[in-house]
């Protein structure tokens, strides 16, 4: 039995940018639903099936983010990219925050956004299918503080991954694990790895 094509929902107001990212996906052979209007697609959203969803930040009438914040933000089912210039890293790293998946940087290469795609989507089914396995019990104090994401992360770095280590298993960028960190480190003020873990397992194993 053939393997099902990956659908990948691609909105960006950029005619070049749309069609050069279409094409690449096409011919990948995954099914493509391309949007150039945020309103049109947040219209659609609640019939499209998609396993992952490229959003631009700058677009005319609503950006990248309220797109995202009208999406649910970590309650999307599928894991969205959004593509940024090299101006827009902050509004990237919100765009993370907020419950983006990871980002693109412009120019990019699309050997790289299939493979970051791919990986993503097989992160986001292993975790489904790994749900209610975690290793930590989460009684630690600012535990209620963190996002379904920031617990990935924190889960990976507290058994002693990399930036590197924890991005390849979460499908996502060491860039962006990076990001995660000091969300984490803030939120359960933590000075440093070492004081994380101690955070982390001293409260949890009382």
């Amino acid at each position: 039995m053939a393997e099902e094509a990956l659908a990948i929902t691609i909105v960006d107001d950029d005619p070049a940018v749309l069609d050069s990212l279409q094409t690449i996906f096409e011919v990948e052979g995954f099914q493509v639903r391309a949007f150039a209007d945020g309103d049109r697609f947040l219209a659609e959203a609640p019939r499209i099936r998609t396993d992952c969803l490229i959003l631009d930040v700058h677009m005319p009438r609503r950006s990248g983010l309220e797109i995202l914040e009208a999406l649910g933000g970590f309650n999307y089912p599928a894991p969205i990219f959004v593509i940024s210039g090299q101006g827009d890293i902050p509004m990237a790293v919100s765009a993370i925050k907020a419950g983006a998946h990871d980002f693109f940087e412009k120019p990019f290469h699309g050997e790289a956004v299939i493979e970051r795609v791919r990986e993503a989507v097989a992160a986001r089914r292993k975790r489904s299918e790994d749900r209610g396995s975690s290793r930590l019990s989460y009684r630690f104090a600012g535990a209620d503080l963190l996002t379904p994401r920031e617990r990935e992360v924190l889960e990976q770095i507290a058994h002693g991954a990399s930036n590197k280590e924890a991005g390849r298993s979460l499908g996502i960028s060491p860039r962006t694990i990076e990001v995660h960190r000091a969300r984490i480190m803030e939120k359960l003020e933590a000075r440093n790895t070492a004081d994380l873990a101690r955070i982390v397992f001293s409260e949890s194993e009382r």
